[in-house]
This record gives C-alpha cells, sequence and structure tokens, in this order.
C-alpha cells in the first residue's frame, strides 16, 4: 500500500535514513566519548611501554650545615685522649643526574602484551556505539514514517467522512433522515479529527526524538524523505546464527584476554628483576658561602640491581587465586551469553516471518475494506444500503488501517532486532 506525502519546497531539504544515520555517526555525543576512550588507551599504552624504557632525572641540591654532626674518633688515632671532631663543611652544593634502566622484568613485559588488547576493546567499543546509534536512528526514523503514514490514512478517512457528512446534513435538513443518524456519523468525523491530532502529536514526538539521537538541534527543521523502500518491504534473507560476529561476544572475549594477561602479570611477580642504574654528579663543599658554586669534584658509578621476590605472606598467591575465579565466572558468563545470544537470534527471526505475514495481509485487508467502504457509500447515496452498514463499513476500514500501520512498526522494529541480533547493524547502514 503506497501513501504520498505533501510535495517539499525546493528550499527544504529532505533526510533519508541514511542522511540521519551518517549525522548521528558524526555529532552525537556517545561518538565522542568513544574517540576519547579510544585515545585514552592509546595513551594508556604509552604509559605501559614507558616502564620499560629508560627512567632518567636530575636533582639539585645546596645545603647550609647549621650545626655539623659531630663524631668522637678513639683514643689514639689523633692523640692519647678520644677526639670529638665534626666532619663535613659549612655548605654543600650537589648536581646529580641518574639513569635506570629495567633489563627484565616479566611484569612489565606482560603489562606491554595488554596494549593490543587494550586498543582492540577502544575499537570495539566505539564499533559498539555505532552500532547502537545505527539502530536508535533507525528504531525513530521508522516511528516517524509509519505516523506520517497514520496521518495520510486518516485525512483519508476525514475527507471520506465530510462527504458523507454533507449528503447527511441535506438529507437531515429535508426530513429525509432523522438527526441522530447525523449525530452518529458527526460523531466518528469528531473521532477521526481527534486520532488525526494525536498523530501528528506523535510525529513530532517521534522527530524530537529523532533529532536527539542524530545529535540533532532540536530547534532544526527535520523533514524525512518519502522512500517507496519503507512501503515496499525488503526481502529478508536467512542467515545462521554465529555468535562471535556480535560485538558484545568480542567484548566480552577481549576482556577475558585482559583478565588472563593480568593473572600472567601477577604471577611474573614471583620471578626476578634485574634492572641497571648509572649516576654522576658535580659536588662542591666549602666553609664560604661566596665559593658555593666554585671548585666542583666529579663523581660516577654504575651497577645493576637484582630484585629476587622470597616471601611477600601469600599476598600474590592470594591475587592470583582471585584472577583465577574472575576468569572461571567471566567463561560460565560467556556461554550464558551465547546462549542468550541465540534466543535472541531465533526470536527475533521469528518475529520478522511473522511480521512479514501481518503487513502482507493487513495491506490487503486495507484494500477490501477501502473497496467495502467505497461500495457501501455508493449504495447509501442511491438508497440502497442503511446508514448502519455504511457506518459499520468505516469502522472496518478504520479499523484494517490501525492494523497495517500498527504491522508496519512491528516489521521494522523486527527488522531491526534481526540485524542486531546477527551483528550486521553496520553492514545494514552501508547497504542503504
Amino acid at each position: 500500500m503506497l501513501l504520498a506525502f505533501p510535495l517539499l519546497s525546493q528550499a527544504q531539504t529532505a533526510w533519508s535514513l541514511k542522511d540521519c544515520i551518517d549525522y548521528g555517526l558524526k555529532h552525537f555525543g556517545t561518538v565522542r566519548i568513544a574517540q576519547y576512550q579510544k585515545e585514552n588507551a592509546r595513551q594508556q599504552s604509552r604509559q605501559a611501554l614507558a616502564g620499560y624504557l629508560p627512567q632518567v632525572s636530575g636533582t639539585g641540591t645546596f645545603d647550609d650545615n647549621l650545626k655539623l654532626q659531630m663524631t668522637t674518633l678513639p683514643a689514639g688515632i689523633l692523640g692519647p685522649e678520644p677526639a670529638r671532631i665534626a666532619f663535613g663543611t659549612k655548605y654543600q652544593t650537589n648536581f646529580t643526574a641518574s639513569a635506570d634502566q629495567v633489563i627484565f622484568d616479566k611484569s612489565l613485559l606482560t603489562g606491554i602484551k595488554a596494549n593490543k588488547p587494550n586498543q582492540q576493546r577502544a575499537e570495539l567499543n566505539e564499533r559498539q556505539t555505532q552500532e547502537e546509534i545505527i539502530y536508535q536512528v533507525s528504531k525513530n526514523y521508522y516511528q516517524v514514517f509509519v505516523s506520517q503514514q497514520q496521518i495520510s490514512l486518516l485525512q483519508d478517512n476525514l475527507e471520506r467522512t465530510q462527504q458523507v457528512l454533507n449528503i447527511l446534513k441535506l438529507q437531515r435538513d429535508n426530513g429525509v433522515i432523522q438527526p441522530v443518524d447525523y449525530d452518529r456519523t458527526d460523531v466518528s468525523y469528531n473521532s477521526n479529527k481527534s486520532q488525526l491530532s494525536l498523530a501528528k502529536t506523535n510525529v513530532t514526538l517521534a522527530l524530537n526524538r529523532l533529532k536527539y539521537q542524530m545529535g540533532l538541534d532540536q530547534d532544526q527543521e527535520l523533514l524525512l524523505k518519502d522512500s517507496l523502500l519503507l512501503t515496499q518491504l525488503p526481502k529478508v534473507e536467512e542467515s545462521l546464527f554465529d555468535a562471535k560476529r556480535l560485538t558484545d561476544f568480542q567484548l566480552t572475549e577481549n576482556e577475558l584476554t585482559l583478565n588472563r594477561l593480568d593473572q600472567e602479570r601477577i604471577k611474573a611477580g614471583y620471578l626476578p628483576r634485574l634492572s641497571f642504574n648509572a649516576r654522576y654528579g658535580q659536588l662542591a663543599l666549602t666553609n664560604e658561602l661566596g665559593n658555593a658554586l666554585q671548585n666542583f669534584r666529579g663523581f660516577a658509578t654504575i651497577g645493576l640491581k637484582l630484585n629476587i621476590p622470597i616471601f611477600d605472606g601469600f599476598n600474590r598467591s592470594a591475587q592470583i587465586q582471585q584472577a583465577r575465579i574472575k576468569i572461571v565466572t567471566q567463561e560460565e558468563q560467556q556461554k550464558m551469553n551465547v546462549q542468550s545470544y541465540r534466543l535472541a537470534f531465533n526470536n527475533s527471526q521469528s518475529q520478522i516471518q511473522q511480521s512479514t505475514v501481518n503487513v502482507d495481509n493487513d495491506d490487503r485487508n486495507v484494500k477490501l475494506a477501502q473497496k467495502v467502504y467505497d461500495m457501501t457509500t455508493l449504495q447509501y447515496k442511491q438508497g440502497t444500503a442503511p446508514l448502519t452498514d455504511l457506518i459499520n463499513a468505516e469502522n472496518a476500514y478504520r479499523q484494517a488501517q490501525t492494523d497495517y500501520v500498527n504491522s508496519l512498526i512491528n516489521f521494522y522494529q523486527a527488522k531491526l532486532d534481526l540485524e542486531q541480533a546477527q551483528g550486521t547493524l553496520i553492514p545494514f547502514f552501508q547497504q542503504l
């Protein structure tokens, strides 16, 4: 059943579903949040790598020893009696540069291995955000379209009822029919007007929701293209269920990978850690403030540091067990998730099949009800059909239209749910 919308002026720009989704993918707030998360993952990768790069620092100190520490030398070194002397000078200036380089640290190496999964997780989050935008924009776009279809149907009903009312008014004024017969049809006319007003409000609300999901300013006008593809239902091809195509499944698998790496990192804490260090500095010692920056003497050291964990009170062992429990729990949850994904896929397939049948049936019913209504109207004008038949035919036509609109909504919702359940929302957008 094809219905036309009012023509748009040349100054107005009409948006297709692809236009709306494309705008939403660029402007909705969650897109920017996903991009920030992606950049944050990149910075986390740099941070993890930094632990295995040289750590260089420099320090400078100037000390005024207000009171030098005294020490006692045993008798016989400087004389027959013990001697108390002060070591050092009043002023001490020290500039030092140091460098540390990790040679082997299994924990750090394992942390670096997590860089790639972390970045993959940010990309999956971005993809999940895109899928959600595609789903929500499409859902609200279809809602607007179907509501507009309903308006077109109601306007057609209103015009037909108005024509009947004009005839009834003449018949009433001429005493051919009772006033109550006219009033019955007038009630139906007013009911149509109320439904039309409600449908227009629903279009406004659906448009506002669509603007929000697109990231479009609420004050900006939004007109949708009259696409015949929306009333000529697309063919839905059968597909096999594959949980691995779902972003949610991939995110859980990614989290499992990160948790296993975290467990490996904790275990690596049992291994020794070897690092290299080097220091170079300049030191000036003097009792005169004016000479505090003169007569520097250099010093330098290099060395290796080996740290061997021996006993930590079973702290690391407890951490390993916690990580293991977290992993096995998530593995069990993933098994349950797969069954949930399969259930959603099977239900979506059943719903799309039933919705397709319903739309076809309701489309035929609308055409049949319209035919009956037109015939009954003609018979009533000719005086061969009573008013009750006309009212019944009108009610049946209106109910058929309502059923058709509802079946359209159900079909497009089922189609979106199926695209989501089989992980094909992005290809669905790309093929629009």
